[in-house]
């Protein structure tokens, strides 16, 4: 997933499939496509980062959804920069409960908060399932049950902070569309 910055900066949420860490590269040190750039692990804690979706806030923090393919859980980590240069990260599982996060998309909303649109695999049927970190940490919730909901699943947020999720009816071979508060 690729992010870029109101000075032109890319970067770049991605799994590095030797060491199978969840990395975070950038060329915000340098300008040419192959002069000033690094990258860092985010997280490598087991095979995380095989899909991953990228935002970047305000201040130029990095947020970034990824799924967890160790232990199938949908996790979240925030990058802070030191400058030009790669700083702390924060990662944390935003929802445990089954094999959650396989299908994902993120937005932030005004406040820097995350809000992801997931898929949950069980019992042979997918689930839309969102979550959001606007009270400071994160509540999950399925959002549509109804039959084979949820895959390729995005989402996004308007300047008046509405949520606007489309995803797939796989039961019924349908683009489907939802919107909340």
């Amino acid at each position: 997933s690729i992010a870029i910055d109101s000075n032109g900066k890319a970067y770049i949420s991605y799994s590095d499939y030797f060491y199978n860490d969840l990395r975070l590269a950038t060329n915000l040190s340098g300008s040419a496509w192959n002069a000033g750039w690094g990258s860092v692990a985010l997280d490598s804690a087991g095979i995380v980062g095989a899909l991953t979706s990228i935002a970047l806030d305000s201040t130029g923090v990095v947020h970034v959804a990824y799924y967890d393919t160790t232990n199938t859980d949908l996790k979240y980590a925030t990058h802070t920069f030191s400058g030009t240069s790669f700083g702390t990260t924060v990662a944390q599982t935003v929802d445990s409960t089954g094999d959650v996060g396989s299908d994902l998309g993120m937005a932030l909303d005004a406040n820097r908060k995350a809000h992801i649109a997931y898929t949950k695999m069980g019992n042979m049927a997918f689930t839309l399932r969102y979550a959001n970190n606007t009270s400071g940490s994160f509540v999950t919730t399925d959002a549509d049950t109804s039959g084979n909901v949820g895959v390729t699943c995005d989402i996004t947020i308007t300047t008046d902070g509405k949520v606007h999720s489309s995803y797939t009816d796989s039961t019924n071979n349908d683009l489907k569309y939802a919107t909340g508060d």
